[in-house]
């Protein structure tokens, strides 16, 4: 229920609200000029059952919260409302303990499905961090050649660590030492065999800096081209809105460069 003042036309949620603000303003009694507003349009009127009356004829039935039974006039603002004030999602019925929780919920498969298209197969991926994945790890069939290395020399983004290059890491014979192949970055990590160990050291693990976040304010910095993607797209340093980076990242992904490489 809206509860508005007759004096300056200030509406309130709360006929306490209302009370404080007559009495801070000075404005007419409330039992003079109380009025019974919409909640979708600015008419208002002197009892609550007119009220009712005019919502119910014209469709004006208001959006009422499901957790504080605040309302609202579009489902777009209680939807915005639930979600920023109650980390509350109206779909799943489910609440979540925090804003970074729910925003992945909001953004996970459930509510997006699966609409990223790789270039090259068949495969769909929620995120673009995650088509980028795909190709980063040269998870996919129709383009074996793309990976990591490859992808970063195709300079699809200038946001990159400078001028430094991917670079490749072979053990050498002094490696084995005895019963299996040691890496000598990683304390206690042994390979089987000389091809596991190369493998390993041209893993993430390994990864040299290549590209840093384009926001002035944020130092981080990141070995692949997905990793910088999501973190733009948890939005936690506030650079770009998610679904922006849905769009600019989609486009540099799936640009000309890449599909011709």
């Amino acid at each position: 229920m809206v509860y508005l003042c007759y004096t300056c036309d200030q509406s309130f949620y709360d006929e306490e609200d209302l009370q404080d603000h007559l009495d801070d303003y000075d404005h007419a009694a409330a039992h003079d000029y109380v009025r019974y507003g919409c909640d979708t349009c600015l008419a208002t009127f002197n009892s609550d059952a007119a009220r009712w009356q005019h919502m119910n004829a014209k469709g004006h039935v208001g959006h009422e919260c499901r957790v504080c039974d605040n309302q609202y006039r579009s489902e777009k603002e209680l939807i915005n409302h639930e979600v920023e004030y109650h980390n509350y999602c109206a779909d799943c019925d489910k609440s979540f303990q925090n804003t970074n929780n729910i925003k992945q919920h909001l953004n996970s498969r459930i509510h997006r499905g699966q609409n990223i298209d790789c270039p090259f197969c068949r495969n769909c991926f929620t995120t673009v961090a995650g088509l980028t994945t795909h190709l980063e790890t040269s998870g996919c069939r129709s383009a074996p050649s793309l990976n990591r290395d490859s992808i970063f020399q195709i300079n699809l983004i200038g946001w990159h660590g400078g001028e430094s290059k991917p670079n490749r890491y072979s053990c050498t014979d002094g490696a084995w030492n005895g019963s299996g192949w040691a890496c000598g970055l990683c304390s206690n990590r042994v390979c089987r065999s000389r091809a596991d160990l190369d493998k390993h050291l041209n893993s993430p693990a390994h990864y040299t800096v290549l590209y840093h976040c384009p926001n002035r304010n944020c130092s981080s910095e990141f070995k692949t081209l997905a990793s910088i993607i999501s973190h733009l797209e948890s939005e936690s340093c506030s650079f770009m809105r998610f679904d922006a980076v849905q769009q600019r990242m989609k486009q540099v992904v799936t640009s000309k460069n890449m599909i011709e490489f």
